[in-house]
């Protein structure tokens, strides 16, 4: 496999594009989101913070896999902070995962705020969707642009 597979695959450009807008948004001191394609690479919101915790890559591993076998959402507690996790997809690409880690929140904790949580996955997807379809657009753009370019050579 090519190192630069999952740069300049859709989905690769996709995640890129989704971290760079839900990061620009996200408090200071709120949740750490982690955008996480089928490759394993890893777009942290917080790369100090997620490092600090220490979470292991077979422990991330094992999350996306229980994700892949039908359980979702994941939720689970490592510490003294949750975890959430999640499939992003869209309706064209299926861009890996997004996993929510709270800090300092209890499993209790966690439970009580989950449609907050929830509410928070559903606007990440509605990114993914908004973006792949601005993406989309675009493309469609771009090539009506190059026919009318050359028709209007060719009639010259």
């Amino acid at each position: 496999m090519d190192m630069y597979d999952s740069l300049f695959s859709p989905g690769g450009v996709l995640n890129e594009q989704i971290a760079r807008q839900l990061f620009d948004i996200l408090p200071e001191r709120g949740p750490i989101v982690v955008i996480i394609d089928k490759e394993g690479n890893r777009w942290p919101s917080h790369s100090e913070k997620f490092s600090e915790l220490n979470i292991s890559e077979s422990f991330l591993r094992g999350l996306c896999g229980k994700i892949d076998d039908g359980t979702e959402p994941v939720i689970t507690q490592v510490n003294d902070f949750s975890i959430v996790a999640v499939q992003l997809a869209t309706e064209r690409t299926n861009c890996g995962y997004v996993i929510i880690v709270l800090p300092q929140y209890s499993p209790e904790s966690t439970l009580i705020n989950i449609d907050l949580i929830e509410a928070l996955l559903n606007q990440i997807g509605l990114i993914a969707r908004l973006i792949e379809k601005n993406n989309l657009l675009y493309e469609l753009q771009m090539k009506q642009c190059s026919v009318y370019g050359q028709s209007d050579r060719a009639s010259n």
